[in-house]
């Protein structure tokens, strides 16, 4: 059982404050989806958590233990992260780039464990097919998988993922959302930064809604999801339908009202 906790967590960069006494815990089994507006603090919110940004007030721990306190190689062994930024300029290969998600473990594990860690991680993403190409050479959507791939590879019990289906294809959104889904249903930790609403609706089993650098609702998507907090934080009018259980959030459109054509004078 893995607890992740963040207790009154600033974060200024220069004097711009990015994230804003932000508390929350979060537990193995569950997947939780982080939304909010544009610039709201999200990416900055996965950078904390993953222990790759200090706080400048607060704390952030695992099981107990500062984030602070761990050493690269430890903090790698209890959490994978994929952020927005997943560009390799280097033309390794997709095999290559996969395996790199098995550093952490070299001084405890061997090379047929890697390699079936490895494949398996290829396929579950459907970039096996791919394995001996250029990732240079790789389309957006085909890198983002492999950049997946590479998570799965290191094999931990967290996962921290900065909007992991932002360059995919409706298929492939899907099959990425079920994988992180099982994963949690698995016993993992699944943290994912996502701006569909309607995917964190379908798939998570709880939503984080951050607004100007502020967490301003935790829970169920029935309970975050609402129009009236939406409209609010997105500024922009929301309607939320609600078909046996399954949301569906679109912009209200109703306030865009015909006025009616006017014909040319003869």
């Amino acid at each position: 059982m893995t607890t992740l906790t963040m207790s009154q967590v600033d974060l200024e960069r220069g004097e711009l404050l990015v994230c804003a006494d932000l508390s929350a815990e979060f537990s193995s089994g569950e997947l939780v989806a982080i939304v909010g507006p544009n610039g709201a603090g999200k990416s900055s919110m996965i950078a904390l958590l993953a222990g790759d940004l200090a706080p400048t007030r607060g704390s952030v721990t695992m099981d107990g233990v500062d984030l602070g306190g761990l050493d690269a190689k430890e903090l790698a062994r209890r959490r994978a992260v994929m952020t927005q930024a997943n560009d390799v300029t280097f033309p390794f290969s997709v095999r290559d780039v996969v395996e790199m998600g098995r550093f952490p473990w070299a001084e405890q594990s061997n090379p047929s464990r890697d390699t079936e860690m490895v494949d398996a991680a290829l396929e579950r993403v459907e970039v096996g097919y791919l394995a001996d190409r250029k990732i240079t050479a790789l389309s957006g959507g085909e890198r983002a998988r492999v950049a997946l791939a590479r998570v799965l590879a290191q094999d931990t019990s967290v996962l921290l993922l900065d909007e992991p289906t932002a360059a995919l294809d409706i298929r492939h959104q899907e099959l990425v959302l079920d994988l992180l889904r099982q994963k949690a249903r698995g016993g993992c930790l699944v943290i994912v930064v996502l701006h569909d609403l309607v995917a964190a609706a379908a798939f998570a089993d709880r939503i984080l809604l951050l607004a100007d650098s502020r967490i301003v609702a935790t829970g169920t998507p029935t309970e975050v999801l609402t129009p009236e907090l939406l409209s609010r934080v997105y500024q922009h009018p929301v309607e939320v339908i609600n078909e046996h259980g399954a949301l569906t959030v679109r912009p209200n459109r109703s306030h865009h009202a015909t006025r009616g054509v006017e014909t040319p004078n003869h």
